[in-house]
């Protein structure tokens, strides 16, 4: 069983690089406002199937999945 979490401010993705590193841990959503970073994220993360958030201002707590931890890059 892998702890799910949401990648907050992911930028290009530091945060989900060391929990994939650890193992154990499956990213099931990402969030980042910078069109550039989004773009490099998925060109070095496989997020097919995997929610995207723009801004982290308008997610809807209950659109979020069932989830185990919330990691954010700060201060990005």
């Amino acid at each position: 069983m892998s702890i799910k979490f949401i990648d907050m401010f992911s930028g290009i993705g530091g945060f989900r690089s060391g929990l994939e590193a650890v193992g154990g841990f499956e990213c099931v959503g990402y969030c980042e406002i910078d069109k550039y970073a989004k773009k490099a994220y998925e060109a070095i993360y496989d997020t097919k199937g995997e929610l995207y958030f723009e801004d982290a201002r308008t997610i809807n707590p209950t659109d979020l999945p069932d989830i185990d931890l919330i990691v954010g890059g700060f201060p990005c």
